[in-house]
């Protein structure tokens, strides 16, 4: 069985957003036209309360795209994004979202949450490793936003837990922020993920 997940293709992430990756709107007609090539397709949502510690408005003094050191390591100040209800945490609205499942990710205010696996604990779960594995799901397609955070992590800790993992970089796009992009394609090729 083989799942298409399809990550943070929301409206912050998408030309006019709060955190707007470059061309993130471009990609929705090729992810939808995907879709209907797997067993299951699964979507995840970036979705923080609005005091949400990854927010650079959460430490006064603090600039976007700082980093601070947070109990679990490193952490990149965002601006204020994906706010739960807010029009910007919805999915792009281009997007198809006749989905078998969604998950939510970065609700917890203390912790950031880039993977769909897990927290930026990289131990907290989110429970789509029990779902993929009760569905007999092996083999993961990924796509989203964006490609050297959410896609990246994701990716990695797919591959991590025994996933056949294939990411599609033409229905991603990046952030590359100070080498990101550089970094996290050698993460992920030498985490086993291939890179199409």
């Amino acid at each position: 069985m083989h799942a298409l997940v399809v990550i943070d293709v929301q409206n912050d992430f998408c030309p006019g957003g709060a955190l707007a990756v470059a061309g993130g709107d471009a990609i929705v007609p090729r992810i939808n036209a995907m879709m209907v090539d797997f067993d299951a397709v699964i979507l995840t949502q970036d979705w923080h309360p609005a005091d949400h510690s990854s927010f650079a408005p959460s430490h006064p003094g603090r600039t976007p795209f700082d980093v601070i050191d947070m109990p679990y390591g490193p952490q990149v100040l965002w601006p204020a994004h994906c706010i739960q209800g807010s029009p910007g945490a919805d999915f792009h609205p281009g997007l198809d979202q006749s989905a078998d499942l969604i998950i939510r990710k970065g609700f917890r205010r203390g912790i950031d949450s880039y993977s769909a696996f897990f927290e930026n604990d990289h131990a907290t779960p989110t429970g789509l490793d029990g779902y993929l594995r009760s569905r007999g799901i092996t083999a993961l397609t990924m796509v989203g936003l964006a490609l050297d955070f959410c896609v990246n992590f994701s990716a990695v800790d797919a591959a991590g837990l025994g996933y056949d993992v294939t990411v599609v970089q033409e229905a991603t796009r990046a952030i590359d922020l100070d080498g990101s992009l550089t970094a996290a394609r050698a993460g992920m090729t030498q985490a086993g993920v291939t890179l199409a």
